[in-house]
């Protein structure tokens, strides 16, 4: 064992005595022990505060790439998919026909999307699906898939419930009662389905109302269906960049456990448009990576 006495403060030395042998050392040396002592605590100090310093700027670094990116899939998804309302204010016959033309391809790209998820062994043992309602235009439109999933397949359906403050970015999925409020047709124009009556949020989407408490908790939902403004060959994901869903899969696998038998089964879908072939998805931390991704003529 190791013995350390350190005489009186008129006689400085240190003594240490390891089995039968006593080495002394001078106050001389015991500074110099001192200040390597303080050099070394003084350099893992500024190394623990250099990676945070790194951390901080690889953070603000990431979040700049994921800005870019959002404004030039922005301007490619606005450019194939003009706004119907844009329309509405021109005696253009070639602008009216540009708008219809674009409304048939999102319809045609969304179908089959939708069509290539029906086939999946996981939808079609999933009991519940976690889903979104479109934006009313310049995304991926769900309508013909939600009146797939609760007419014919019979799923039990969770939709998004964001609220009034959207200032908080946090986000709900609701368990909709569909069995009173949903007609079928033939024509799917003609057909009502649960949530026409619903309100809307500032983006023009449905929103459940706040009297339906009937909230998603962990191990509620098989399978949850992510939109997203961006998706690349690593199943990266690049949302509109508020973390709604980020957060919302954060609170239901934080749930989990290793003895649940049923996990969250991740897919995104996105139009071809959407769809990164050569470009990689910076992400960060908390970042969750899919399990899947569908686009109209891809299934990765």
């Amino acid at each position: 064992k190791t013995i350390f006495f350190i005489s009186s403060f008129c006689r400085p030395s240190l003594q240490i005595t390891i089995g039968s042998t006593t080495t002394a050392f001078s106050r001389l040396e015991i500074n110099h022990f001192q200040n390597r002592l303080y050099t070394n605590r003084n350099k893992n100090n500024n190394d623990m505060m250099s990676d945070s310093t790194k951390n901080n700027a690889t953070t603000a670094n990431i979040r700049q790439q994921k800005q870019l990116l959002r404004k030039q899939i922005r301007s490619r998804v606005r450019s194939v998919y003009p706004s119907p309302s844009s329309s509405s204010t021109s005696d253009n016959n070639n602008d009216i026909e540009k708008i219809n033309t674009a409304k048939l391809k999102l319809t045609t790209q969304s179908n089959q999307v939708f069509h290539q998820l029906f086939q999946l062994p996981q939808y079609q043992s999933a009991s519940s699906i976690g889903f979104f309602l479109s934006m009313p235009h310049g995304e991926i439109q769900t309508r013909d898939a939600i009146q797939r999933m609760v007419g014919q397949d019979g799923k039990t359906l969770y939709v998004p419930r964001v609220g009034l403050d959207f200032e908080l970015c946090d986000m709900d999925l609701v368990r909709c009662d569909i069995s009173s409020t949903t007609t079928f047709d033939a024509s799917s124009s003609s057909s009502r389905l649960f949530y026409d009556n619903w309100p809307t949020n500032k983006w023009g989407i449905p929103e459940p109302p706040s009297s339906n408490t009937n909230i998603a908790t962990p191990g509620d939902i098989d399978l949850l269906i992510v939109p997203g403004l961006a998706f690349d060959c690593n199943l990266h994901r690049l949302g509109q960049g508020k973390g709604y869903y980020d957060r919302f899969i954060a609170k239901m696998k934080n749930g989990e456990t290793d003895a649940d038998k049923k996990k969250l089964l991740l897919v995104g879908v996105c139009l071809d448009e959407q769809f990164l072939e050569e470009e990689s998805i910076p992400v960060s931390d908390h970042d969750f990576i899919m399990d899947m991704v569908l686009t109209p003529s891809k299934k990765l």
